[in-house]
Order: C-alpha cells, then structure tokens, then sequence
C-alpha cells in the first residue's frame, strides 16, 4: 500500500512537471465526528462529488488519499488533489460533501512527504472489515501503467517491462497486455494439516 501510494504520487508531479502545468496541491482531511458512524462507502461518494465538480469547471481531476486510524479508533481520511493554479475546493463539510463531521484544507509544496507521514503509522489489520486505505484517479495512461509495473510482483518485474503492460490474470498468473501471453505464477499453495505454504512449482 504505501508502496502504491508514494509512487501515485511521484507520477502525478511528474506528469504535470512535464506538461509545464501550473498547478497547486490541496491537502484535504476528513475526519469523523463519532467513530461508529462509518461506512466504507463515505470516502467513495465523497470523492464522486469532488469529480463532478471538477467536471462541471472542466478541471481535470487528480488525486491520492490514504486512510489513518486515529488513536480514539475513528478512521481518518487524508486526500491530496492536484488543482490548477485559482482554482480552491470549497470547504467539504459546508458543502455537504462530507456530512459526517468536520474537514480541513491546506496547500502542501511536498504531497510525497506529507502522505508518507500518514502511511508509516498505522497497522492494516486494525481498520474496520472492508475500509479501503488507498486510492488513487486521474493519472495518465502511462502513469498508470508504471504504477501498476511497480506493485507487480517481483518474479514479474524479472520476466516482463512496463511495456509488456503486465496485469493480474483472472484465474491467477499474470496477463501481458502488449502480446496476451498469459504466465502463470511460479509459486503454489499448498494447504496441509500443518498449515498454509506457498512453494516454487
């Protein structure tokens, strides 16, 4: 995960640094006003309304959040866009986008270090069942593939390159999209009395 996040990141300055973009980067926290009030779906509808907004202003909209869990146990939402030069969010929970407490807006220069910060504390097995603690939108097909190389597995990255466009095979091995050569995994499960293990086939 933090692995996905920073490099989502990373693509995104690079991608405007070479259109000569000029853009700033609004950091945008969500927070909960009663732990159980939430829902794996809150941070998903919020972000829908964030992108019709945009749409609407014909902005082109880029983003990364991460979740936090708070030390109180409520889970806790760190968004970073990426806005053109004039252009200001307005405040989420005015806007009835986020209904479920407060929200805060900052301007970052270093989104990597910032998200960073966020992702180094927290263990994933304490979140609720279901609470997605990544995401990502709008980067561009290229960026979108390097990200997707980089989170392959190793024993991909050593058969195939970003130009191979390697992706999950439904059924297990991995899809090159370049040449639709699927390759299997060159790991196993096996299940026995004594427990779970992967083994090289």
């Amino acid at each position: 995960m933090k692995h996905g996040t920073l490099t989502a990141a990373r693509l995104h300055e690079e991608d405007l640094q070479q259109a000569k973009a000029r853009y700033r980067r609004a950091m945008v926290t969500l927070t909960y006003r009663n732990v159980e009030d939430w829902r794996a779906d809150d941070v998903s509808y919020f972000m829908r309304l964030v992108r019709q907004w945009c749409k609407r202003r014909q902005i082109s909209v880029r983003y990364v959040w991460v979740a936090e869990l708070q030390k109180r146990g409520a889970v806790h939402y760190h968004v970073v866009f990426w806005l053109p030069v004039g252009v200001t969010l307005p405040k989420p929970d005015k806007q009835g986008w986020w209904p479920h407490g407060m929200t805060r807006i900052e301007w970052v220069k270093r989104p990597v270090a910032y998200l960073a910060k966020y992702l180094s504390k927290d263990d994933a097995d304490a979140f609720p069942k279901g609470c997605r603690i990544m995401g990502c939108g709008g980067l561009s097909d290229g960026a979108r593939n390097e990200r997707c190389w980089w989170l392959m597995p190793t024993w991909v990255k050593e058969i195939a390159t970003i130009d191979d466009k390697p992706r999950r095979a439904t059924g297990g091995g991995i899809v090159l999209k370049s040449s639709g050569e699927i390759v299997p995994s060159p790991w196993q499960i096996h299940v026995t009395n004594l427990g779970i293990f992967i083994v090289k086939r």
